[in-house]
């Protein structure tokens, strides 16, 4: 049984990642970090997830947590993954990251981390998601570049980064396919009040209700368009991909990976 150490574990995903580990004969969670401020500190974390109790504790320590863990996962806040990476690097513990709304200060340390740990980055932990962004790199490539891209992200209302992870992970598969850079062509809004201009990237926005989230790439040409969507209706999916890419995770090598990588392990390609 593979230990994992869960860091955000009484966060939205952190609780569906501990019910969804109840179900799983390869990985339980053996450690629940949370921050200082945390009103679920000393409690159960199998009964903050609301699932009976597990035995473990919510605590800060993360250090200790690492100590008995094959892997960590963390769903917590871009503010504590400095951190997080810290101290996995410190413990050469394999790293899932599936926290989103890292600024490019981040980037070099991203790398470094790599050099020393199996350091998955996932703003997505869907297997669906991650064959959109394949799809989207895909028809960037071959569409002629006359065709609009322009990309649309909902979620639930206490969501805070906007565009999501996954939105500008699916722009920069839509750059990659068409040979450029994501920062060169984005557009975050339309307040400007200045024409489209060819190439560049669109987003949109929506926050409400308890919208789990949904992605749509739309390319628009003259007289037809292309739509690509992927739509997630249960949050499950994505806890019960994150375990299984930590799990996969643990096998690895010190380096970068992404959902890809994952995917085509399970597919064999």
């Amino acid at each position: 049984m593979i230990r994992a150490a869960l860091v955000g574990a009484t966060g939205r995903m952190g609780q569906e990642i501990i019910r969804a580990a109840r179900n799983s004969t390869d990985i339980a969670i053996i450690a629940a970090v949370v921050s200082a401020q945390s009103t679920q500190l000393g409690r159960d974390a199998g009964e903050v997830a609301g699932t009976a109790a597990l035995e473990v504790i919510v605590g800060t320590d993360l250090a200790a947590a690492l100590d008995g863990a094959d892997v960590v996962i963390d769903f917590s806040h871009p503010l504590a993954t400095e951190a997080t990476l810290a101290a996995c690097r410190q413990a050469k513990k394999p790293l899932l990251l599936g926290t989103t709304g890292h600024g490019p200060a981040l980037a070099h340390q991203f790398d470094r981390a790599a050099r020393e740990i199996a350091f998955l980055v996932a703003p997505n932990t869907s297997l669906g998601a991650t064959v959109l962004l394949q799809l989207a790199r895909a028809a960037a490539a071959a569409l002629p570049r006359d065709f609009d891209a322009e990309i649309t992200e909902s979620h639930h209302r206490l969501k805070n980064d906007a565009p999501s992870g996954t939105a500008l992970a699916l722009g920069a598969a839509v750059a990659q396919g068409r040979g450029g850079q994501l920062t060169d062509i984005a557009v975050m809004n339309r307040n400007s009040g200045a024409a489209r201009r060819a190439g560049e990237i669109g987003f949109a926005v929506v926050r409400g209700g308890d919208l789990v989230g949904v992605h749509t790439l739309l390319f628009a040409g003259d007289g037809e368009e292309l739509t690509l969507t992927h739509r997630a209706s249960d949050r499950g999916i994505f806890a019960r991909g994150a375990l299984r890419a930590a799990a996969w995770l643990t096998l690895q090598p010190p380096g970068r990976y992404g959902m890809v990588d994952v995917l085509s392990a399970a597919s064999g390609c």
